[in-house]
Formats: C-alpha cells, sequence, structure tokens
C-alpha cells in the first residue's frame, strides 16, 4: 500500500499524465517498473525554473525518485534516460492510447515489470515508425496477460484442443476460441480464423486478415474489461482517420 511507502532511490518510469495541483504544482501519474503505477506531487514544477518543469514529458525514459507516505508521494527528482526520438502524428496519438490504456486497467502500487518492458518496447517501436497496428496489438496482448486477462490464442476453449488455423472460430471474453462449425453463431462473441488467433499468439501481424480480425477482437475485449467505458484516444483516433 501506498500509505506505508517511503521511497528514495531511483527507479525507471514514464510519465503517463500530468493535471494541475493549486497554483504552482502537478500531480504526475507515472508508471514505475519497479512500483507499477502511482501518483505523485511534484511541487512547484510549473515554475519556469523548476528542474522538473522541463523533464515530465511523456514517453521519455526517466530515472525517478519520491519520498513520503500517503496517497501522493513528493517526487524528488526526475532526470531523463537517454532520449526516445520525439513521438508526433499517428504515433504520438497511439502512444497516448497505451497510457490510457494503463491508466484505465492497471491498480496503483500494482507492479508489473513485464507489462513496464512491453511498455518500453511499444514506444521504441512507434519511435522506430514500426507498423503501428503490430505496435498496438502486442501492447494489448501483454498487457491483459500482464493483469490476469489473458487471451487464449493457442487452444479450443471447449476441448482444450490445438486452433486450426483454417477453422472458424467465436471468441467470447474470459472464456476464448469457441469452434463455428460445433457450436453455430454466438451472441457476444467475435468471430475470426483460427489463424488470426496462432498469428496473435507468435506476435506476427504481417497478413491483412489478422491485422484486421485481431483489431476487432482486441477492441471488444478491452472494451469488455473496460465495461465499454469510451476511451478518449480511440474516439480521437477514429476521428483522425475519417479525416
Amino acid at each position: 500500500m501506498s500509505t506505508g511507502r517511503v521511497k528514495l532511490e531511483d527507479d525507471r518510469a514514464y510519465v503517463l499524465h500530468t493535471y494541475p495541483f493549486q497554483e504552482s504544482s502537478v500531480v504526475v501519474e507515472a508508471f514505475s517498473r519497479r512500483y507499477g503505477r502511482l501518483g505523485l506531487l511534484a511541487k512547484g514544477a510549473k515554475r519556469p525554473k523548476s528542474p522538473l518543469r522541463a523533464a515530465l514529458l511523456a514517453f521519455q525514459p526517466l530515472a525517478m525518485a519520491w519520498s513520503g507516505r500517503g496517497e501522493l508521494p513528493i517526487l524528488t527528482r526526475a532526470d531523463w534516460v537517454g532520449r526516445q526520438h520525439p513521438l508526433t502524428g499517428l504515433a504520438m496519438m497511439c502512444g497516448y492510447y497505451l497510457n490510457e490504456l494503463l491508466l484505465k486497467l492497471v491498480q496503483r502500487d500494482d507492479p508489473h515489470e513485464g507489462l513496464f518492458d512491453a511498455y518500453d518496447e511499444a514506444l521504441r517501436g512507434l519511435s522506430a515508425v514500426e507498423p503501428t497496428q503490430a505496435v498496438l496489438r502486442r501492447f494489448e496482448v501483454a498487457l491483459l496477460r500482464e493483469i490476469g486477462y489473458a487471451l487464449q490464442l493457442e487452444c479450443d476453449a471447449e476441448q482444450g484442443a490445438p486452433l486450426v488455423a483454417e477453422e472458424r472460430y467465436a471468441y467470447v471474453p474470459d472464456r476464448g476460441p469457441l469452434r463455428i462449425q460445433v457450436c453455430g453463431s454466438v451472441s457476444g462473441a467475435v468471430e475470426l480464423q483460427g489463424k488470426t488467433l496462432l498469428d496473435m499468439a507468435r506476435g506476427d501481424f504481417t497478413d491483412p486478415l489478422t491485422a484486421t480480425e485481431s483489431k476487432l477482437l482486441m477492441r471488444w475485449v478491452i472494451g469488455h474489461h473496460l465495461d465499454q467505458r469510451t476511451l478518449n484516444t480511440r474516439q480521437l483516433l477514429l476521428e483522425l482517420q475519417q479525416l
């Protein structure tokens, strides 16, 4: 629990979101490798000469230190650890989408070192102009796995039999894929090819059908775990694509 934490040494972290607090400070929603998502109070960070002001940028790897007890420990240090190429345009919007997923699906003070590494890898992929859909899908799969909602991507949910690439399946959230030839159409499920699920298990999104079907599946499953709450960044991405 954060109420019992006193922390002084550096930890690798990223800024997910900031918002003003009183006249000169900001609250920082950060994602650290060893401590997970946490809220920190950056006192005086809005002042022009504050060393924190220039450091608290999204998508830049940081070494952070903080101290104190309670819900908002005091951020005492934030230094860049190398530099990522800045995200722009679509890549930047995708980065904010990743941040929103973490803010809405990951509880505070719940360490996920594997998820931190997946986030770090996703940002590097976006900055290197890798195909954005592949970067997003790999991160989404890793996110669900790390928070306890792992997708079933290799076996049938009914009998545990290996998936057949040529068969069609109905994917039911919290259960997994059901072979349509056996179960028929299933209400509240996404229908997709067995190959799509097998490709997702390998992290391979080069097949156009896999790219399309995996996007529909992840939208449905993530929406299910969000209780169908709207993701602001997804709505903005849809509006940009329409333009």
